[in-house]
């Protein structure tokens, strides 16, 4: 029992920190800088997110051309940045890591 109160407490705790972000604060009362940097805060943790399974695919740090996943992570990242288009980036990136790793079998 007092495992599942521990958790209720931790899961209670967590959410009402974050919530009071939300809730409680005025977003037009930050500090302009901190507005500004706000933004780069998805960007932030999508590469923080995607980063390790395209250099670490294995466990270990791997940026060798036997690891076709930063390659056409690389091409997806050109293509996103010439078409803006999600679908365009995905489509390219999946094509290439599967030709790339028909390629390399």
């Amino acid at each position: 029992m007092t495992t599942w109160l521990a958790i209720v407490g931790v899961g209670l705790v967590t959410f009402l920190t974050r919530a009071s972000f939300i809730l409680f604060a005025n977003p037009h009362k930050f500090p302009h800088a901190f507005r500004v940097a706000l933004v780069f805060v998805p960007p932030a943790v999508l590469a923080a997110i995607v980063a390790p399974g395209l250099f670490m695919p294995a466990g270990t740090f791997d940026a060798t051309f036997s690891n076709p996943r930063w390659i056409a992570g690389l091409v997806a990242l050109a293509v996103a940045a010439q078409t803006r288009n999600a679908v365009a980036t995905i489509a390219t990136g999946m094509a290439t890591l599967w030709v790339l790793q028909w390629a390399l079998r």
